[in-house]
């Protein structure tokens, strides 16, 4: 059976569709009779508003795209921290995820053709031109990196998130503290800078120790193969690796070697998402505060669509992580 339209309890009240619309949407005008027939025709049909095609007529649908990594917990996390701040402001999410088959590009393209107010991109590794091309065609936020022309960033200040991170492991005693890489692209490159910075701070610019890693656990796994085929002498007493996922990865790694952590070596991750939370990993980490990000990016959106007829010079979103001390960390061992 077709699903009844706004035409079908028109004609079945004896109204306008007009009329029928200011009824159903609780509108001033239409007197108490003509209301009444409107909401038996309602009923007796079974009408249910077309939500979508009610607020497409009003060229608003209240819907913001968000781009995420499905394997990311710290995605998730996030998607979840952006559903409650969306809603708050009387917004909806439509999610697209980046898979093995659907890079960002497509995914983003998903997002556009499904109308979407704005577009939430989460950690994204697309390249400034094609950024720009997509703040073009919808008001943009990226979250996790600095944002480009045409797109707002909205980030954790990565230079404090490594500071904080090498400060506490100096604090601790080490000296040979080493930053396993992530991914190419702009965020590894935020912290391998801050990872750089802060160790040049401490007078430790002799001991700058980058490892090629990546984004997963087979990353932080690899990183730490690498390492162990060192003498021990030469080998780092602390990691500080550019997510929890390599984190983990490269802890698991330890582990299986017989290197305890964290008397042998410390790790610290990146993100404080829930499996560095759990108890049998008990990782320290910064914390980008996701609740903070997420209510930073609808902000941003919203920002953004206001100003788009005026354009928008303002500027990116830069919250102050914090680091989360656990048990993966402890005093170097002379």
């Amino acid at each position: 059976m077709a699903r009844a339209r706004l035409s079908d309890v028109a004609d079945r009240a004896g109204v306008s569709t007009a009329t029928a619309s200011l009824v159903l949407r609780d509108q001033e005008g239409p007197s108490e009779e003509t209301r009444e027939r409107v909401r038996l025709a309602a009923a007796e049909l079974g009408y249910r508003p077309d939500r979508t095609a009610s607020l497409l007529a009003r060229r608003r649908t209240h819907l913001v795209g968000v781009l995420f990594d499905v394997t990311s917990p710290f995605h998730a996390e996030l998607v979840s921290a952006l559903d409650e701040a969306a809603g708050a402001r009387g917004l909806d999410l439509v999610l697209s995820t980046v898979t093995p088959r659907r890079d960002e590009a497509s995914a983003a393209e998903l997002l556009l053709d499904s109308r979407c107010e704005g577009l939430i991109l989460l950690g994204p590794t697309l390249k400034r031109p094609a950024l720009d091309a997509l703040g073009d065609r919808s008001p943009t936020a990226v979250v996790g990196r600095r944002g480009t022309g045409a797109t707002r960033g909205v980030l954790a200040s990565d230079e404090i998130g490594l500071a904080l991170a090498v400060d506490h492991l100096v604090g601790l005693g080490h000296r040979r503290i080493a930053h396993v890489d992530g991914p190419a692209g702009t965020i590894a490159a935020a912290r391998r800078r801050g990872y750089q910075h802060a160790m040049r701070r401490h007078g430790l610019a002799d001991d700058v120790d980058i490892i090629p890693g990546g984004l997963t656990e087979d990353g932080g796994a690899a990183a730490v193969s690498s390492l162990l085929e060192r003498p021990a002498h030469e080998r780092p007493t602390a990691l500080i690796a550019y997510n929890d996922r390599s984190a983990i990865g490269a802890r698991d790694a330890l582990m299986r070697a017989g290197v305890s952590v964290p008397r042998d070596i410390s790790v610290i991750g990146y993100d404080d998402s829930p499996p560095a939370r759990l108890g049998t990993v008990d990782l320290t980490t910064v914390s980008q505060d996701p609740t903070a990000l997420a209510r930073a990016a609808i902000e941003a959106i919203l920002d953004l669509t206001s100003e788009r007829a005026v354009g928008s010079n303002a500027k990116d979103v830069v919250i102050d992580p914090r680091l989360v001390i656990r048990s993966s960390t402890g005093p170097a061992v002379p």
